[in-house]
């Protein structure tokens, strides 16, 4: 027999799960009744603090943020989302973290590269990989893996992932302008021609639409040198939660929000 109090808790806690289970599923119909965002962009900021506040070392919410992000990539393809782009790893990352702590998220991600390559189900959904980022700033080894990756998924179409990693949004920028302007210089762009749509050309993720939504956890309010040509009209939504503790609820949540704001795009 187990103690009353122990029985009366878990009986407790049924409820509420069922409960949460109840409000998912209509905020869910609620959410796919109305236009659905075709990109979503997240920053997936919290990892460390997560940690700490679980008496953890700062590193270890690494593992379980590259669980999370597999998990929310999946909820937003099941739910009508076609492209995914996640803020992995910045270029300030690189510059600023301790290299012991670099070492482990560069553990991480190839680890992740090797799973998806051998598990092979973003292959199976259709899935199309993209690194974006200065990719030679990686270990050799981390580069190769995602390589892989993306040469694993190349041929899919149906969804979009993007890999935000060695990332920044005026790296971008500049590496962009530099290639414009050899082209221009070369003659193969006219410099009269040079517009916004051939710009886009550039950029990283040419080819793939801008963000509709941004979705930023941990309770910082900054885009932090994420994507900083294409949110130019992102609905930005900031959450307190930290990366590892984001809920399927939340994410229904954000788009509920971008669903009900109007959009002017400067009209």
């Amino acid at each position: 027999m187990f103690p009353l109090g122990l029985v009366m808790l878990i009986r407790r806690l049924l409820r509420l799960l069922g409960a949460y289970r109840i409000y998912e599923h209509v905020l869910e119909r609620e959410v796919k009744e109305n236009p659905m965002p075709k990109h979503i962009a997240f920053i997936l900021d919290g990892n460390r603090r997560w940690a700490v506040s679980k008496g953890l070392p700062r590193w270890a919410g690494y593992d379980l943020g590259a669980r999370k992000a597999e998990e929310v990539v999946e909820w937003c393809f099941e739910i009508g989302v076609k492209v995914v782009t996640l803020y992995v790893l910045s270029t300030e990352n690189i510059a600023k973290r301790r290299r012991e702590e670099l070492e482990k998220i560069f553990e991480v991600i190839k680890n992740y590269a090797k799973k998806a390559i051998r598990e092979g189900r973003l292959k199976k959904m259709g899935v199309k990989v993209k690194v974006i980022g200065l990719k030679e700033l990686l270990p050799r080894d981390v580069r190769e893996w995602l390589e892989r990756l993306e040469k694993e998924t190349e041929n899919n179409n149906k969804y979009y992932l993007n890999l935000a990693v060695a990332y920044g949004g005026r790296e971008e920028i500049v590496e962009a302008a530099k290639a414009l302007a050899r082209d221009v210089v070369e003659g193969k762009v006219d410099l009269n021609e040079v517009s916004e749509d051939v710009f886009n050309d550039y950029l990283f993720t040419s080819g793939l639409p801008n963000p509709d939504l941004v979705i930023r956890t941990s309770g910082e309010a900054r885009i932090s040198n994420f994507l900083l040509w294409q949110v130019a009209y992102s609905e930005l939504v900031f959450l307190d939660a930290y990366w590892p503790e984001f809920r399927r609820i939340d994410l229904l949540r954000a788009i509920r929000t971008y669903q009900k704001r109007h959009r002017r795009f400067g009209a």
